[in-house]
């Protein structure tokens, strides 16, 4: 009988022996699936929560009174608004969310309020992301919370600013710092108000991920700055930026971690499974030698299960570790849920791995078959 057909018939027999190794490769398929689409859906909502933490790099005019910038919290000194275009045109740079800023503390009616005019962020060619300041259009603003509170305004009310009519298109959650009494709007908006056209006396921005131990990333920015925008500085906010680099490298090392023992775990479990599919058919296996069955086809008949199994573990478990992700990751990421879908290329490699890693993990069980002697195995204890 040729070995597919054994191979068959021997399952067919051995159904829950079968059963076992199938539900053993589907546990590694599904679990590596799940780890892997979870997995990516929190390094996402990693990346989301840090970006929520806000732009970690002011560069200011470089003739700023330093005192007077931390008093205020804004420059006095104003720069061409021109001159964030630089950095769309240079390649390479740490810097990325580059948005023109306009900042001026104002009274309004009553009330102190920081006025803060915001342009749509740009970034180097090769650092373009999706935004991460707020959205907001010509007419509109956001309010901080300790202003809209004392004044009774609610989101699509309508206010003036110094004559001037806008649409509150939201209100700000309480942060308890000076953004509470915050007022954010278009640039071209905050300059007309503040009579400085064309002006802006801040560009916020963020510095990108480096893991390299060695790099002193703020002597690279400012050599970068230095090339690019020589008339200006960069102050880093270290304590954001280091919970920024903190989060993402314990993620890495989570993951660089888990993973391998995960694979570690799966082959072991098939491997004893094979080991003990062995152990149950020495009989079986003294027989085939007797009839005249080589090393190479009692090899394959193991193997080729192992690949078999292989193939349909990996498709069982490629389904049953996306549903567990789509099922349950909702609930868990909230802000990138809308991502959280299936990753087909897992399949690929499923197919591809999962038979391979079987047949690897049978191996040993499969050799310690062939060597066997069938005088041994058939005679009586």
């Amino acid at each position: 009988m040729e070995i597919p057909g054994l191979i068959l018939k021997e399952m067919a027999h051995r159904k829950w022996s079968t059963l076992l190794g199938v539900l053993a490769v589907v546990t590694a398929v599904g679990f590596s699936v799940a780890f892997f689409t979870t997995g990516e859906a929190s390094q996402r909502e990693t990346r989301r929560n840090l970006r929520d933490i806000g732009q970690n790099l002011r560069i200011i005019a470089k003739d700023t009174d330093m005192g007077a910038f931390w008093d205020n919290d804004y420059s006095s000194v104003m720069m061409p608004e021109e001159w964030v275009k630089r950095f769309e045109k240079v390649n390479g740079l740490f810097y990325s969310h580059l948005s023109a800023t306009l900042k001026q503390r104002i009274d309004w009616d009553g009330h102190p309020a920081l006025l803060t005019g915001m342009a749509a962020e740009v970034a180097p060619p090769d650092r373009r992301k999706p935004s991460m300041t707020y959205n907001i259009k010509p007419g509109q603003v956001f309010l901080g919370h300790q202003l809209a509170q004392s004044r009774g305004v609610k989101k699509q009310d309508q206010i003036k600013i110094q004559e001037k009519t806008f649409t509150v298109a939201s209100t700000l959650a309480e942060a308890g710092t000076d953004d509470d009494i915050r007022i954010y709007m278009h640039l071209k908006d905050a300059q007309e108000l503040l009579g400085m056209p064309g002006k802006i006396n801040e560009i916020q921005a963020l510095d990108c991920y480096c893991r390299n131990p060695d790099l002193d990333t703020l002597t690279v920015l400012r050599d970068q700055l230095a090339n690019v925008l020589p008339e200006a500085k960069v102050i880093k906010m270290q304590a954001i930026a280091m919970a920024r680099e903190k989060q993402r490298t314990m993620m890495d090392d989570y993951f660089a971690l888990i993973m391998p023992l995960v694979v570690i775990a799966c082959g072991i479990l098939i491997g004893a499974l094979a080991m003990l599919n062995t152990r149950d058919r020495r009989e079986e296996i003294g027989v085939l030698r007797a009839l005249g069955y080589g090393t190479p086809q009692i090899a394959a008949l193991f193997l080729g299960k192992a690949v078999l199994l292989g193939l349909i573990g990996a498709g069982l478990g490629f389904l049953a570790g996306t549903q567990w992700s789509l099922h349950y990751g909702p609930d868990v990421f909230k802000l990138t849920v809308k991502n959280l879908k299936p990753m087909y290329s897992l399949l690929y490699w499923a197919f591809l791995l999962a038979p391979l890693f079987a047949a690897v993990s049978s191996f040993i069980p499969a050799m310690l078959a062939v060597a066997q002697d069938p005088a041994e195995t058939l005679r009586p204890d």
